[in-house]
């Protein structure tokens, strides 16, 4: 664009929205920072497209307020928002061009004909396209469709940019080639981009912070750090990536504060929630941080161990899997980097291990009732 456009903040306050007794949102409250990229991360019906509908426009709330730089708009038209949006079935005119179909919302506007030349030259050149004006959606790519419709809903310029599960209907490779177009694209307009996906490593890959949803309401907002590393509940350690699970009963002892499972028991990281002995928690620990010994180890090993097996191995390239049956009658991961294996096979006698301030420890009400692991939804 010819100069750097600013991004607006938006401040939801209290949104709530009801299908007959079907609740899709429940009193959601978020800042999103001016010229931040804030993704809204979720499983399908925990609210995170009916909030961005409202930011649209598309979607009144029952209760609440959509905030725009302070000044409310939840009655204000989609077409008067000044905020563009990015759908995940690029909704491109198959009978115009390229460069007609990125030039219509700037015809909408009455812009004069030179103005809209040169804003969707530039704009095709954001994206990677400033050759493909005369082609046609059919003659593209799905992934050249979709930079099409992000050259689209940046042509005018907005403070917003909304994104619904653009990359969904494309292939693996093209999302992360993608993901890293959209960060780029973002640094150099400086607007705010809001980003709606189930995806768990898009959310980690592009996000300034993040914004998990669950049931309507909003679980944990933060960095991608903050929230992989400390996630303050069970839901968002199990849904942004994999977790060892281990439920237990809090204790207090001579050697400090013990989490008492069937079978095991557990150092508490120092920074633990104020758990009261005898309450529920649950400690988590992420794969990569369980080092895997052999039994017959003679080095001196602190912290936190488990006895079990080796049940399988599985090799990722750059990394090896170990699925281990412990002991204690559950199973657990742990995952190396291949240059840096234990040297351990398929049904060998193991130690699992980890730093207990590599762990997480949370607060249930009723404790699950069985340990074990935890796939992060991608």
């Amino acid at each position: 664009m010819s100069e750097p456009v600013h991004g607006a903040a938006i401040r939801l306050r209290n949104l709530s929205k009801h299908y007959g007794e079907a609740r899709a949102l429940s009193d959601v409250s978020l800042d999103l920072p001016a010229g931040e990229f804030v993704t809204l991360l979720g499983p399908s019906g925990s609210g995170k497209t009916t909030t961005l509908n409202m930011i649209a426009g598309f979607l009144q709330p029952d209760t609440g307020h959509v905030l725009l730089d302070g000044e409310p708009i939840e009655r204000v038209p989609p077409h008067k928002r000044n905020i563009g949006m990015v759908f995940q079935n690029y909704a491109l005119f198959p009978h115009l061009t390229v460069a007609n179909n990125v030039a219509f919302p700037l015809k909408r506007r009455r812009t004069g004909k030179a103005e809209i030349a040169e804003r969707v030259a530039r704009s095709l050149d954001l994206v990677g396209l400033g050759d493909f004006g005369a082609r046609y959606p059919r003659e593209l790519s799905g992934g050249q469709q979709q930079r099409v419709a992000l050259a689209r809903a940046l042509v005018f310029e907005p403070r917003v940019l909304l994104m619904d599960e653009p990359l969904g209907a494309l292939d693996r490779r093209l999302r992360a080639s993608l993901q890293l177009e959209f960060k780029r694209i973002h640094r150099e307009l400086g607007i705010t981009f809001v980003y709606v996906t189930h995806d768990q490593d898009e959310a980690l890959v592009m996000s300034d912070r993040i914004a998990v949803f669950n049931n309507g309401r909003v679980e944990q907002v933060g960095t991608a750090t903050e929230l992989y590393e400390h996630p303050k509940s069970l839901f968002v350690a199990e849904f942004l990536g994999d977790s060892n699970v281990l439920p237990g009963v809090v204790e207090d002892t001579a050697v400090g504060r013990l989490l008492r499972g069937d079978g095991y028991e557990l150092k508490l990281p120092t920074a633990s929630p104020a758990l009261q002995a005898g309450s529920c928690g649950v400690v988590t620990v992420r794969p990569e941080r369980v080092l895997v010994h052999s039994a017959a180890t003679k080095a001196s090993i602190s912290g936190n161990v488990l006895r079990g097996r080796v049940v399988q191995l599985i090799y990722l390239g750059g990394l090896r899997r170990l699925e281990l049956r412990l002991d204690a009658g559950f199973s657990m991961i742990a995952q190396e980097q291949s240059g840096n294996q234990s040297p351990v096979s398929v049904g060998d006698a193991v130690l699992a291990t980890w730093d207990p301030e590599h762990s997480a420890v949370l607060a249930t009400d009723d404790a699950p009732a069985k340990a074990g692991v935890a796939i992060g939804t991608a």
